[in-house]
């Protein structure tokens, strides 16, 4: 009787412990693949595309690749001599146009003024019309010399933000296009990181959660907040062919592979020896206040069993 109870005790926490541990390794499996975090995240940052205003041949270049510029820092100078002409040429159409501007008012004040002179209503209308025009021509040529001489500022191609010169491969003797982008800027100041979750741990996330990020080969963690999460991605199936019909992929219910979101993670703290540059691979985390790697609760854990059970094998 006693060997009975002792063998059924044996068997009871046996039983026991194997259920303890197919609960343990059921939370460590659904920890790993359906918390919420993917070791697919990237570093993201904006780039200025610099492009000149005016046309001309590259005579100087100030900076060199991967240099830190300022706001209005000077990239690279057009040859000005041009432009100097320009605004020479302009500045002395301005006087001409001054001269005969003060020419046909003073002579219809003249007219008007001479003793015994009687001024028709029609030959007013004439002296006023000539002065008229004179003042019009006047203010164009003051136009085309702010114009002659903003061009000849443009010459000097600045920075329109603070940042990094990238691919830099510009040198003097190139001839710069007005319009066509020659010099590209990262925005020091624009750096974030797209974390690719998929789509059976997105549901986990919300605006504002703690987000930990590790850059591969790192020795210090960043920390941010989820900022955004897209709301849409491109689909192969939404593709036209023959007739505009749609093209639809043929489906393997074998294995069914989550699609990956992106989720854009404002960067709120950066180690001060960490260099960020754009493309780094990361791993992104959600977190609790603390840092820590948020847990899931045990009913949680096993619905996400329950979903990846399905995914792997294929059933609904």
């Amino acid at each position: 009787m006693l060997a009975r109870a002792s063998r059924l005790i044996r068997l009871l926490i046996t039983f026991t412990i194997l259920a303890a541990a197919a609960i343990v390794i059921i939370i460590l499996w659904d920890y790993y693949t359906a918390s919420p975090w993917t070791r697919n995240g990237q570093v993201r940052a904006q780039v200025a595309n610099i492009a000149p205003r005016i046309s001309g041949q590259i005579l100087d270049v100030r900076v060199h690749d991967n240099q830190f510029v300022h706001k209005n820092d000077v990239l690279y100078v057009i040859d000005p001599f041009d432009f100097k002409v320009r605004v020479d040429v302009a500045t002395a159409n301005v006087a001409e146009r001054k001269a005969d501007l003060d020419f046909k008012i003073s002579q219809f004040e003249r007219r008007r003024l001479i003793p015994g002179v009687a001024v028709s209503g029609e030959e007013k209308q004439q002296f006023e019309a000539a002065a008229a025009q004179a003042r019009a021509q006047y203010e164009a040529a003051i136009a085309d010399l702010r114009q002659a001489r903003i061009n000849l500022e443009r010459t000097e191609v600045r920075s329109s933000i603070d940042g990094y010169v990238t691919n830099l491969i510009m040198q003097p003797g190139d001839y710069a296009t007005a319009g066509h982008v020659n010099i590209q800027i990262i925005d020091a100041h624009s750096y974030w990181i797209d974390g690719y979750f998929e789509e059976t741990k997105i549901h986990e996330l919300k605006i504002g959660d703690a987000v930990r990020m590790d850059l591969m080969g790192a020795h210090s963690a960043m920390f941010g907040h989820v900022e955004s999460i897209t709301r849409g991605i491109a689909s192969n199936n939404a593709a036209t062919s023959t007739q505009g019909l749609p093209t639809v992929d043929p489906v393997y219910t074998w294995v069914r592979l989550a699609q990956r979101i992106p989720v854009r993670v404002h960067i709120d703290m950066i180690p001060k020896d960490l260099q960020l540059s754009a493309g780094m691979t990361a791993t992104v985390t959600i977190v609790s206040e603390k840092g820590n790697r948020r847990h899931m609760s045990l009913e949680d854990a096993l619905r996400h069993f329950k979903d990846d059970l399905r995914h792997v094998f294929g059933y609904y």
